[in-house]
């Protein structure tokens, strides 16, 4: 389902625990990270959508979240032609998303990257809300940083501050002291059933999976 100029409706999930960390997926059988997302089924409202993809990539029902806050309008990425199928090339042209901030109320049990038989994250962890740009897809870059920005400001004040404001994306993180150094220790996770631990969410990105989704 394409609007008239070629983008798909989407919906992002960027997902809160207690500790205004949020939830970063391994992309199974890469070493790409990213925020839950997926398409907008005909007939269906962003807020369907959205409690939709919850369950199917990370297994979380509506009762297991609260809804903080959504972008105002639909945020746009194109994707480069090498990663559109050729069938599609010239009607595709990217995703349209609303974003949304969710709180989790449940507990890191009741996430499961298993919960249908197509799973799309094979490990997770809590990371920092100003999560490093560039460990992400280049072109899905500017979308993450303008909903990560619109919708800082319903985190405490003292989590507001915007960290892609200063310098380069991997200096800025090391300084601030949220570099690749400073990873969870994962003896004291969650895991979900199926899931593993990656210790380099800084891996190759090189090869973004489901860039359609």
């Amino acid at each position: 389902m394409l609007d008239r100029e070629g983008f798909r409706p989407n919906v992002g999930i960027i997902l809160l625990n207690q500790r205004n960390q949020v939830f970063w997926g391994k992309r199974i059988r890469s070493h790409s990270w990213q925020f839950p997302q997926g398409g907008i089924d005909r007939g269906e409202t962003p807020e369907q959508a959205m409690y939709r993809e919850l369950h199917e990539e990370v297994g979380l029902m509506p009762e297991h979240v609260s809804i903080v806050a959504r972008t105002r309008d639909w945020l746009r990425y194109e994707v480069p032609d090498r990663f559109i199928r050729r069938d599609a090339r010239g009607h595709y042209k990217g995703q349209k998303q609303i974003w949304y901030l969710l709180r989790l109320v449940g507990h890191d049990w009741n996430l499961n990257l298993r919960a249908t038989s197509h799973p799309e994250f094979d490990a997770w962890r809590w990371h920092d809300y100003w999560i490093p740009l560039d460990v992400v897809v280049e072109f899905k870059r500017g979308v993450y940083e303008m909903a990560l920005t619109e919708l800082a400001r319903y985190l405490p004040k003292t989590e507001y501050r915007n960290r892609y404001l200063r310098g380069g994306m991997r200096q800025r993180t090391n300084e601030s002291g949220h570099g690749n150094h400073q990873m969870m220790d994962p003896t004291g996770m969650e895991l979900p059933p199926g899931a593993s631990f990656d210790p380099d969410p800084q891996g190759d990105t090189r090869h973004p999976q489901n860039a359609l989704k």
